[in-house]
């Protein structure tokens, strides 16, 4: 390791140089991945590349039921905490990333640290009070939460994981909600659904995480190009399986944290042609910027 080190500062500016004109080197991605979306997205591939390599944003999600955007604002500033407003329902983004104990009320459940383009899954699901809804993959319970901060609903919570389902209940203890949470897999309804038809659900499924890699950015080195086509089997067999626990009329949101198009508009064709009884009501595919990470949804409703 000294030898290489020492040869680098010897020749560094040719060594740079050089990396600069290797398409891996040059991204800080691999080069399948770099291909894949400029395949994607022609014009906008390298400033999605760009966010990948930057540091994310520490973004607020004020609770609904214990303040406002304008008044947590308010109490920020008065600490001495810059922060700008990203919307007047919850969204709140931070000047500079400080530690949870210092935000205001976050012990009391005021307000949880989640990401803006997260926080669009409850808004698009149209909650109303009485409604049973299900969240399919829940941990860690921000979007859990979330849509229960919005409306009186009858929540179920799943997670594989029972490590992971133990967040989702620190989380609503934090906030003073109530869920019934369930450590199983969504797609093996068998194993706990009670038989009643749910009016909401939320289907986050497994992912690539291709839209979060600025938080965790070992994925893009982890992932392999064959990953998809088992992830994109997951994901069809538990969406499947969890639009026969909707009720008629009922809405779900399918719902990733990826900018591939194989988990996201080609998953959305595919189980279109397979339920006749489906209609997609919104799609959206945002990717990272200075606001949020990289999300895609589509809001399908069952006749």
């Amino acid at each position: 390791v000294n030898g290489v080190l020492r040869n680098f500062l010897r020749q560094r500016e040719e060594m740079l140089r050089l990396a600069q004109k290797d398409l891996e080197a040059a991204t800080n991605h691999p080069r399948w991945w770099v291909k894949a979306i400029q395949q994607a997205y022609p014009q906008e591939w390298s400033s999605i590349l760009e966010w990948n390599n930057s540091h994310p944003p520490m973004t607020l999600r004020v609770n609904a039921r214990k303040s406002t955007v304008a008044a947590y604002l308010a109490e920020l500033e008065a600490l001495g905490m810059g922060a700008t407003a990203l919307d007047d329902a919850s969204g709140i983004l931070l000047d500079k990333p400080v530690n949870v104990r210092e935000l205001p009320g976050f012990a009391d459940g005021v307000v949880s640290v989640q990401d803006w383009g997260a926080q669009q899954a409850a808004r698009l699901l149209d909650l109303h009070a009485g409604q049973r809804v299900l969240d399919a993959c829940a941990a860690p319970g921000g979007k859990t939460c979330h849509m229960l901060e919005m409306a009186d609903v009858e929540m179920t919570a799943l997670d594989i994981d029972p490590q992971r389902l133990q967040r989702v209940a620190e989380n609503l203890q934090r906030g003073g909600l109530h869920a019934s949470l369930h450590a199983a897999d969504a797609g093996q309804a068998a194993d706990w659904w009670d038989g009643k038809p749910f009016d909401r659900i939320l289907a986050d499924v497994p992912c690539s995480a291709s839209g979060v890699v600025r938080r965790h950015p070992d994925i893009k080195w982890l992932r392999r190009p064959g990953d998809f086509a088992t992830l994109a089997a997951q994901q069809a067999q538990m969406v499947d399986t969890l639009w026969g626990l909707l009720a008629p009329g009922g809405k779900m949101l399918y719902a990733t944290c990826s900018i591939f198009p194989e988990e996201n508009q080609q998953q959305l064709a595919a189980f279109l042609a397979r339920h006749a009884d489906a209609e997609c009501l919104n799609q959206q595919q945002l990717l990272p910027c200075e606001r949020h990470d990289g999300f895609y949804y589509a809001l399908l409703a069952k006749h």
